[in-house]
């Protein structure tokens, strides 16, 4: 229902989105996952038909977004990071003036308006103004806007960031329910925890590039693979284990962890037999798939730094 072919965006020779080759499958909810500045909103906005693609190409159903940019709006709703309504006007007349971009009569905007409310569990809220409206209701509201013309798809750009837990939690019920109704979404966040809730499958992006895609599991082991764990019992003190692939050496009493390059069990097990010490445990154990996010965020705010200096 979503795909890209080797879709890049650059801004002054600044590559945001590099070629980025993705899959999203109809009545899916998939989390696009990444720290912010990873490009995961410039993708949105290209898929949206809002920005055109330096080069590459964007698919939404069968229509080629820049070719078929109208029907491509007609098929999909868009939440952006930070919404924006007028502020003196209620619920309701906010979203009749979104609705009458897409052609409706007075009676269908008010049926729609009635019906997308009712979906987001703003009914009772219709006639406060918004200025009234605390975060989690804003976003709620967006979401609303966003079902005004019943799409296929939903592009959603953070839209649980900066909301309280109550607030967080009605809103991955409401993804929940528009799942059952066979919506296609994309939810963009840089909360791990968010996105596990809802998605089966996450791709995870960084500096523009995505670096895996999956089910949790399937991504703990492609990244994992390229950091080992390998837990040692005993490691004695005055055993000094000397290899190429080794990252750091760690030890907890008796207990060894050892990061690495490579699965080096085979190396540490020659060294044991070698000494004549009788290992009790030598096991290969994954990083979990937090462990693996917070990683791809500290290189990234490494690089961040690192330009900045």
């Amino acid at each position: 229902m979503i795909r890209t072919v080797d879709l890049t965006k650059e801004y002054d020779g600044v590559i945001a989105v590099d070629s980025l080759n993705l899959e999203v499958k109809r009545g899916e909810v998939f989390g696009f996952l990444g720290p912010n500045g990873a490009g995961k909103s410039t993708t949105i906005l290209m898929l949206g038909a809002m920005i055109e693609p330096t080069r590459g190409t964007c698919y939404i159903g069968d229509f080629e977004v820049t070719r078929n940019p109208l029907e491509v709006k007609r098929i999909t709703g868009y939440l952006p990071e930070r919404p924006g309504f007028y502020d003196h006007l209620d619920a309701e007349r906010n979203l009749d003036y979104f609705a009458r971009f897409y052609g409706m009569s007075e009676d269908e905007r008010r049926r729609r308006i009635e019906e997308v409310l009712e979906v987001v569990g703003l009914e009772e809220a219709r006639r406060k103004k918004v200025g009234e409206f605390s975060r989690g209701m804003i976003q709620r509201l967006a979401l609303a806007q966003a079902l005004l013309n019943d799409p296929e798809v939903l592009l959603l750009d953070e839209p649980t960031s900066g909301i309280d837990p109550q607030g967080a939690l009605e809103f991955r019920r409401i993804i929940k329910e528009l799942e059952r109704e066979g919506k296609t979404i994309l939810f963009s966040s840089h909360i791990l925890s968010e996105v596990r809730e809802v998605c089966r499958r996450i791709g995870i992006i960084s500096k523009g590039r995505l670096l895996a895609v999956g089910t949790p599991e399937e991504i703990q082991r492609q990244m994992g693979e390229e950091h080992y764990r390998i837990i040692v019992e005993p490691l004695p003190e005055e055993l000094k284990l000397e290899h190429d692939d080794i990252l750091k050496i760690e030890r907890d009493g008796q207990r060894g962890i050892i990061e690495a390059k490579s699965d080096i069990r085979e190396f540490i097990s020659e060294v044991f037999i070698e000494r004549r010490i009788k290992l009790r445990e030598l096991r290969l154990e994954m990083p979990s798939l937090e462990e693996i996010f917070m990683k791809v965020i500290q290189e990234s705010e490494v690089d961040e730094n690192a330009s900045g200096s």
